[in-house]
Protein backbone atom coordinates (compact mmCIF):
# COMPACT_ATOMS: atom_id res chain seq x y z
CA UNK A 1 0.00 0.00 0.00
CA UNK A 2 1.25 3.22 -1.09
CA UNK A 3 0.83 5.95 1.44
CA UNK A 4 2.20 8.93 -0.98
CA UNK A 5 0.34 12.03 -2.17
CA UNK A 6 0.17 11.52 -5.71
CA UNK A 7 -0.43 14.47 -7.97
CA UNK A 8 -3.69 13.67 -9.17
CA UNK A 9 -4.63 13.67 -5.87
CA UNK A 10 -3.15 16.81 -4.88
CA UNK A 11 -4.40 18.20 -7.51
CA UNK A 12 -8.02 17.32 -6.96
CA UNK A 13 -8.09 18.64 -3.57
CA UNK A 14 -6.57 22.14 -4.31
CA UNK A 15 -9.54 22.47 -6.64
CA UNK A 16 -11.70 21.35 -3.88
CA UNK A 17 -10.57 23.96 -1.81
CA UNK A 18 -10.73 26.76 -4.03
CA UNK A 19 -14.08 25.50 -4.81
CA UNK A 20 -14.95 25.44 -0.89
CA UNK A 21 -13.19 28.83 0.49
CA UNK A 22 -14.52 30.46 3.67
CA UNK A 23 -17.10 32.56 1.36
CA UNK A 24 -18.66 29.35 0.25
CA UNK A 25 -18.95 27.82 3.90
CA UNK A 26 -20.51 30.79 4.93
CA UNK A 27 -22.85 30.55 2.02
CA UNK A 28 -23.51 26.82 2.68
CA UNK A 29 -24.84 27.54 6.40
CA UNK A 30 -27.94 28.61 4.02
CA UNK A 31 -28.58 24.57 3.57
CA UNK A 32 -30.11 24.56 7.33
CA UNK A 33 -32.93 26.78 6.87
CA UNK A 34 -34.60 24.64 5.70
CA UNK A 35 -35.91 26.55 2.81
CA UNK A 36 -36.73 24.52 -0.12
CA UNK A 37 -35.86 26.64 -3.07
CA UNK A 38 -32.94 27.51 -0.98
CA UNK A 39 -31.45 24.35 -0.49
CA UNK A 40 -31.88 23.29 -4.12
CA UNK A 41 -30.51 26.57 -5.99
CA UNK A 42 -27.43 26.36 -3.02
CA UNK A 43 -26.89 23.14 -3.21
CA UNK A 44 -26.67 22.77 -7.69
CA UNK A 45 -24.73 25.89 -7.79
CA UNK A 46 -22.01 23.94 -5.74
CA UNK A 47 -23.04 20.35 -7.17
CA UNK A 48 -21.96 22.18 -10.62
CA UNK A 49 -18.56 23.27 -9.01
CA UNK A 50 -17.40 19.68 -7.84
CA UNK A 51 -18.73 18.79 -11.46
CA UNK A 52 -16.00 20.94 -12.95
CA UNK A 53 -13.20 19.63 -10.15
CA UNK A 54 -13.43 15.91 -11.23
CA UNK A 55 -15.26 15.23 -7.45
CA UNK A 56 -17.79 13.53 -8.76
CA UNK A 57 -16.44 10.92 -11.10
CA UNK A 58 -13.79 8.26 -8.94
CA UNK A 59 -15.82 5.02 -7.77
CA UNK A 60 -19.20 5.68 -9.99
CA UNK A 61 -18.90 3.46 -12.25
CA UNK A 62 -16.51 1.10 -11.63
CA UNK A 63 -18.32 0.84 -7.85
CA UNK A 64 -15.36 0.66 -5.96
CA UNK A 65 -13.74 2.87 -3.53
CA UNK A 66 -9.63 4.03 -3.20
CA UNK A 67 -7.03 5.82 -1.66
CA UNK A 68 -7.36 8.71 -4.29
CA UNK A 69 -11.20 8.83 -3.30
CA UNK A 70 -11.08 8.98 0.37
CA UNK A 71 -8.41 11.59 -0.13
CA UNK A 72 -10.55 13.59 -2.08
CA UNK A 73 -13.56 12.88 0.07
CA UNK A 74 -11.82 13.43 3.26
CA UNK A 75 -11.19 16.62 2.44
CA UNK A 76 -14.71 17.50 1.27
CA UNK A 77 -16.44 16.43 4.62
CA UNK A 78 -13.58 18.59 6.43
CA UNK A 79 -14.78 21.71 4.66
CA UNK A 80 -18.44 21.15 5.01
CA UNK A 81 -19.68 18.23 6.33
CA UNK A 82 -23.62 18.51 5.67
CA UNK A 83 -22.41 19.26 1.83
CA UNK A 84 -20.38 15.97 1.50
CA UNK A 85 -23.34 13.92 2.77
CA UNK A 86 -25.76 15.52 0.47
CA UNK A 87 -23.30 14.86 -2.59
CA UNK A 88 -22.00 11.35 -1.56
CA UNK A 89 -25.58 10.17 -0.98
CA UNK A 90 -26.23 11.01 -4.83
CA UNK A 91 -23.07 10.16 -6.39
CA UNK A 92 -21.61 7.20 -4.63
CA UNK A 93 -24.97 5.78 -3.67
CA UNK A 94 -27.42 6.33 -6.26
CA UNK A 95 -25.05 6.87 -8.98
CA UNK A 96 -23.18 3.64 -8.39
CA UNK A 97 -26.39 1.61 -7.83
CA UNK A 98 -27.07 2.78 -11.48
CA UNK A 99 -24.20 2.37 -12.87
CA UNK A 100 -23.98 -1.59 -10.82
CA UNK A 101 -27.36 -2.75 -11.55
CA UNK A 102 -29.09 -0.10 -14.07
CA UNK A 103 -29.35 -1.24 -17.57
CA UNK A 104 -27.37 0.44 -20.56
CA UNK A 105 -30.16 2.71 -21.33
CA UNK A 106 -30.77 3.67 -17.55
CA UNK A 107 -26.93 3.96 -17.49
CA UNK A 108 -26.99 6.52 -20.61
CA UNK A 109 -29.88 8.77 -19.36
CA UNK A 110 -29.03 9.34 -15.49
CA UNK A 111 -24.94 9.00 -15.25
CA UNK A 112 -23.96 11.46 -17.47
CA UNK A 113 -26.34 14.21 -16.11
CA UNK A 114 -25.24 13.01 -12.54
CA UNK A 115 -21.53 12.74 -13.10
CA UNK A 116 -22.00 16.70 -14.53
CA UNK A 117 -23.66 17.50 -11.77
CA UNK A 118 -27.05 18.93 -13.38
CA UNK A 119 -29.12 16.09 -11.51
CA UNK A 120 -30.12 14.82 -7.98
CA UNK A 121 -30.74 11.17 -6.83
CA UNK A 122 -31.35 9.67 -3.56
CA UNK A 123 -31.70 6.11 -2.63
CA UNK A 124 -35.54 5.00 -0.51
CA UNK A 125 -34.09 1.84 1.75
CA UNK A 126 -34.63 1.61 5.36
CA UNK A 127 -38.20 1.64 6.57
CA UNK A 128 -39.36 2.46 10.26
CA UNK A 129 -35.62 3.76 11.20
CA UNK A 130 -32.34 3.00 9.89
CA UNK A 131 -31.51 -0.60 10.08
CA UNK A 132 -32.19 -3.24 7.02
CA UNK A 133 -30.82 -5.88 9.25
CA UNK A 134 -33.71 -6.45 11.42
CA UNK A 135 -36.39 -4.70 9.38
CA UNK A 136 -38.18 -6.24 7.01
CA UNK A 137 -39.13 -4.19 3.86
CA UNK A 138 -42.74 -3.24 3.46
CA UNK A 139 -43.01 -1.48 0.45
CA UNK A 140 -43.96 -3.79 -2.26
CA UNK A 141 -43.76 -3.22 -6.61
CA UNK A 142 -46.58 -5.15 -7.71
CA UNK A 143 -46.44 -5.87 -11.36
CA UNK A 144 -49.55 -4.39 -13.84
CA UNK A 145 -48.75 -5.06 -17.40
CA UNK A 146 -46.20 -2.94 -18.79
CA UNK A 147 -46.19 -1.09 -15.71
CA UNK A 148 -45.57 -1.61 -11.70
CA UNK A 149 -47.56 -0.23 -9.20
CA UNK A 150 -45.56 0.91 -5.81
CA UNK A 151 -47.07 1.44 -2.41
CA UNK A 152 -44.95 1.70 0.59
CA UNK A 153 -42.55 4.46 3.11
CA UNK A 154 -39.53 5.07 3.43
CA UNK A 155 -37.81 6.71 5.91
CA UNK A 156 -34.87 8.93 6.53
CA UNK A 157 -33.99 9.59 2.78
CA UNK A 158 -31.24 11.53 2.41
CA UNK A 159 -31.92 14.44 -0.56
CA UNK A 160 -35.35 13.36 -0.42
CA UNK A 161 -36.65 17.00 -0.32
CA UNK A 162 -34.74 18.04 -3.40
CA UNK A 163 -33.80 14.92 -5.52
CA UNK A 164 -34.78 14.63 -9.60
CA UNK A 165 -35.11 10.69 -8.68
CA UNK A 166 -35.39 8.19 -5.55
CA UNK A 167 -34.24 4.70 -6.58
CA UNK A 168 -36.74 2.96 -4.27
CA UNK A 169 -35.61 -0.47 -2.93
CA UNK A 170 -38.91 -2.62 -3.13
CA UNK A 171 -39.61 -6.58 -2.11
CA UNK A 172 -40.91 -8.11 -5.01
CA UNK A 173 -41.82 -11.91 -3.59
CA UNK A 174 -38.68 -13.28 -2.04
CA UNK A 175 -36.18 -10.32 -4.33
CA UNK A 176 -35.59 -7.40 -4.47
CA UNK A 177 -36.69 -4.39 -7.18
CA UNK A 178 -34.90 -1.05 -7.70
CA UNK A 179 -37.49 1.49 -8.73
CA UNK A 180 -36.65 4.53 -10.15
CA UNK A 181 -39.58 6.84 -9.33
CA UNK A 182 -39.55 10.32 -10.60
CA UNK A 183 -40.10 12.39 -7.69
CA UNK A 184 -42.53 14.40 -9.37
CA UNK A 185 -44.87 11.81 -10.07
CA UNK A 186 -48.33 11.70 -8.67
CA UNK A 187 -48.68 9.51 -5.57
CA UNK A 188 -45.44 10.44 -4.02
CA UNK A 189 -45.21 12.69 -0.91
CA UNK A 190 -42.12 14.00 1.03
CA UNK A 191 -42.85 14.77 4.05
CA UNK A 192 -41.15 17.59 6.17
CA UNK A 193 -37.58 17.48 6.27
CA UNK A 194 -36.06 15.89 9.64
CA UNK A 195 -34.31 17.76 12.25
CA UNK A 196 -32.36 16.86 15.08
CA UNK A 197 -28.70 16.68 16.35
CA UNK A 198 -25.97 16.03 13.63
CA UNK A 199 -25.47 17.17 9.62
CA UNK A 200 -28.61 19.79 10.16
CA UNK A 201 -27.65 21.01 6.44
CA UNK A 202 -28.36 18.00 4.84
CA UNK A 203 -31.91 17.73 3.59
CA UNK A 204 -33.41 14.15 4.90
CA UNK A 205 -36.93 13.38 4.75
CA UNK A 206 -39.98 10.33 4.93
CA UNK A 207 -41.24 9.19 1.03
CA UNK A 208 -44.66 7.58 1.10
CA UNK A 209 -45.42 6.41 -2.32
CA UNK A 210 -49.28 5.70 -2.55
CA UNK A 211 -49.67 3.58 -5.56
CA UNK A 212 -46.97 5.34 -7.72
CA UNK A 213 -47.06 3.81 -11.14
CA UNK A 214 -43.58 3.39 -12.30
CA UNK A 215 -42.68 2.18 -15.91
CA UNK A 216 -41.20 -1.37 -16.41
CA UNK A 217 -37.95 0.14 -18.04
CA UNK A 218 -37.29 2.43 -15.04
CA UNK A 219 -36.91 -0.73 -13.05
CA UNK A 220 -34.07 -2.60 -12.07
CA UNK A 221 -34.13 -6.27 -11.07
CA UNK A 222 -35.32 -8.68 -9.82
CA UNK A 223 -32.12 -9.13 -7.74
CA UNK A 224 -31.35 -11.67 -4.81
CA UNK A 225 -31.42 -9.54 -1.50
CA UNK A 226 -27.66 -10.57 0.13
CA UNK A 227 -25.95 -9.09 -3.46
CA UNK A 228 -27.26 -6.14 -3.50
CA UNK A 229 -28.48 -4.81 -0.01
CA UNK A 230 -24.81 -5.90 0.72
CA UNK A 231 -23.36 -3.55 -1.92
CA UNK A 232 -25.50 -0.69 -0.78
CA UNK A 233 -24.67 -1.23 2.60
CA UNK A 234 -20.84 -1.52 1.89
CA UNK A 235 -21.05 1.90 -0.06
CA UNK A 236 -23.14 3.68 2.45
CA UNK A 237 -20.43 2.50 4.59
CA UNK A 238 -17.55 3.90 2.84
CA UNK A 239 -19.15 7.12 2.90
CA UNK A 240 -19.96 7.55 6.04
CA UNK A 241 -16.19 6.63 7.55
CA UNK A 242 -14.77 9.44 4.91
CA UNK A 243 -17.21 11.55 6.65
CA UNK A 244 -15.82 10.71 9.99
CA UNK A 245 -12.67 11.41 9.07
CA UNK A 246 -14.15 14.71 8.19
CA UNK A 247 -15.43 15.53 11.57
CA UNK A 248 -12.05 14.37 13.12
CA UNK A 249 -10.16 17.30 10.88
CA UNK A 250 -12.61 19.56 11.74
CA UNK A 251 -12.79 19.22 16.07
CA UNK A 252 -8.86 18.66 16.47
CA UNK A 253 -8.38 21.74 14.09
CA UNK A 254 -11.13 23.97 16.25
CA UNK A 255 -9.73 22.60 19.48
CA UNK A 256 -5.96 23.17 18.26
CA UNK A 257 -6.71 26.48 17.00
CA UNK A 258 -8.11 27.07 20.44
CA UNK A 259 -5.76 26.41 22.54
CA UNK A 260 -2.83 28.61 20.64
CA UNK A 261 -4.97 31.79 20.83
CA UNK A 262 -6.67 31.30 24.40
CA UNK A 263 -4.27 32.23 27.74
CA UNK A 264 -4.24 31.63 30.90
CA UNK A 265 -2.57 32.46 33.79
CA UNK A 266 -0.29 34.46 31.08
CA UNK A 267 0.36 31.73 28.52
CA UNK A 268 -2.05 29.82 25.87
CA UNK A 269 -3.48 27.07 27.20
CA UNK A 270 -1.21 24.70 25.03
CA UNK A 271 1.26 24.83 27.29
CA UNK A 272 -0.75 23.34 30.04
CA UNK A 273 0.31 19.53 29.51
CA UNK A 274 -3.56 18.86 30.56
CA UNK A 275 -4.51 20.34 26.98
CA UNK A 276 -1.35 19.04 25.54
CA UNK A 277 -2.58 15.61 26.39
CA UNK A 278 -5.93 16.00 25.41
CA UNK A 279 -4.49 17.43 21.72
CA UNK A 280 -1.90 14.18 21.97
CA UNK A 281 -4.26 11.50 22.26
CA UNK A 282 -7.15 13.52 19.61
CA UNK A 283 -4.43 13.41 16.96
CA UNK A 284 -3.48 9.81 17.38
CA UNK A 285 -6.39 8.42 17.18
CA UNK A 286 -7.51 10.74 14.26
CA UNK A 287 -4.03 8.76 12.67
CA UNK A 288 -5.48 5.84 13.46
CA UNK A 289 -8.69 6.10 12.31
CA UNK A 290 -7.22 7.66 8.88
CA UNK A 291 -4.49 4.83 8.37
CA UNK A 292 -7.97 2.01 8.87
CA UNK A 293 -9.85 4.09 6.80
CA UNK A 294 -7.18 3.89 3.82
CA UNK A 295 -6.55 0.65 4.31
CA UNK A 296 -9.95 -0.63 4.03
CA UNK A 297 -10.51 1.72 0.71
CA UNK A 298 -7.01 0.04 -0.47
CA UNK A 299 -8.60 -3.56 0.27
CA UNK A 300 -11.63 -2.43 -1.57
CA UNK A 301 -9.63 -1.22 -4.75
CA UNK A 302 -8.03 -4.34 -5.03
CA UNK A 303 -10.54 -6.81 -4.87
CA UNK A 304 -9.40 -8.29 -1.38
CA UNK A 305 -11.32 -11.44 0.05
CA UNK A 306 -11.19 -9.36 3.53
CA UNK A 307 -12.66 -6.09 2.09
CA UNK A 308 -15.59 -6.60 3.57
CA UNK A 309 -14.76 -6.93 7.06
CA UNK A 310 -11.97 -4.44 6.66
CA UNK A 311 -14.94 -2.04 5.62
CA UNK A 312 -17.38 -2.83 8.95
CA UNK A 313 -14.50 -2.56 11.09
CA UNK A 314 -13.35 0.91 9.47
CA UNK A 315 -16.97 2.21 9.64
CA UNK A 316 -16.96 1.07 13.42
CA UNK A 317 -13.90 2.52 14.61
CA UNK A 318 -14.13 5.95 12.93
CA UNK A 319 -17.67 6.89 13.63
CA UNK A 320 -16.92 5.97 17.55
CA UNK A 321 -13.28 7.93 17.03
CA UNK A 322 -15.10 11.11 15.73
CA UNK A 323 -17.17 11.17 18.83
CA UNK A 324 -14.37 10.77 20.92
CA UNK A 325 -12.31 13.27 19.42
CA UNK A 326 -15.02 16.05 19.01
CA UNK A 327 -15.74 15.56 23.26
CA UNK A 328 -12.08 16.06 23.78
CA UNK A 329 -11.97 19.14 21.66
CA UNK A 330 -15.36 20.59 23.54
CA UNK A 331 -13.23 19.97 26.68
CA UNK A 332 -10.51 21.89 25.37
CA UNK A 333 -12.79 24.75 24.28
CA UNK A 334 -14.79 25.20 27.57
CA UNK A 335 -17.26 27.61 27.55
CA UNK A 336 -16.91 28.49 23.68
CA UNK A 337 -17.14 24.61 22.95
CA UNK A 338 -20.99 25.07 24.51
CA UNK A 339 -22.26 27.79 22.03
CA UNK A 340 -24.28 26.68 19.61
CA UNK A 341 -22.60 25.96 16.08
CA UNK A 342 -19.26 25.72 16.84
CA UNK A 343 -16.98 22.78 14.67
CA UNK A 344 -16.49 20.64 17.92
CA UNK A 345 -20.35 20.92 19.07
CA UNK A 346 -21.41 20.17 15.43
CA UNK A 347 -19.00 17.11 15.17
CA UNK A 348 -20.20 16.03 18.26
CA UNK A 349 -23.94 15.58 17.17
CA UNK A 350 -22.81 14.41 13.76
CA UNK A 351 -20.65 11.35 14.76
CA UNK A 352 -23.63 9.99 16.90
CA UNK A 353 -25.65 10.29 13.49
CA UNK A 354 -22.44 7.97 11.99
CA UNK A 355 -22.90 5.22 14.51
CA UNK A 356 -26.69 4.97 13.91
CA UNK A 357 -26.67 5.36 10.05
CA UNK A 358 -25.22 2.82 7.13
CA UNK A 359 -24.18 -0.10 9.44
CA UNK A 360 -24.81 0.60 12.69
CA UNK A 361 -21.91 0.11 15.13
CA UNK A 362 -23.81 -2.75 16.85
CA UNK A 363 -24.65 -5.06 14.14
CA UNK A 364 -21.53 -3.97 12.60
CA UNK A 365 -19.81 -5.83 15.54
CA UNK A 366 -22.08 -8.85 14.93
CA UNK A 367 -20.94 -8.91 11.34
CA UNK A 368 -17.07 -8.68 12.42
CA UNK A 369 -17.45 -11.83 15.02
CA UNK A 370 -19.37 -13.65 12.60
CA UNK A 371 -16.52 -13.46 9.77
CA UNK A 372 -14.04 -14.34 12.39
CA UNK A 373 -16.07 -17.63 12.95
CA UNK A 374 -16.17 -18.10 9.79
CA UNK A 375 -12.87 -17.99 9.18
CA UNK A 376 -12.16 -19.70 12.57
Amino acid sequence: MNFDVNEKESALVARLKKVIDQDAENKLKGLRTGDPLECLNLFMDYLGRLAETGYLEPGVEDGKHSTTLVAAQEALATMSPSLFLAIESSTRLFGRLVSAYGTPEQKEEILPLLLQGRYIGCVGLTEGGMSIETQPFDTTAASSGNDFIVTGSKDHVINAPMADRIAVITRADENILVTLARTESSGITVGERYTGIGYEGTPVASVHLDRVTVAAQEVMGPFDPPDILGDLRRWEDQVLTSASLGLMNRSFQAALDHARKHRRGGKPIIAYQEVGFKLAEMLTIRQTAQLLAYRAAWMDESGDRERDILVSCAKTFCAESAEQVASQALQVLGANGLAKGNPAEESYGSAKYLQVAGTSSEISRVNIGDRILERA
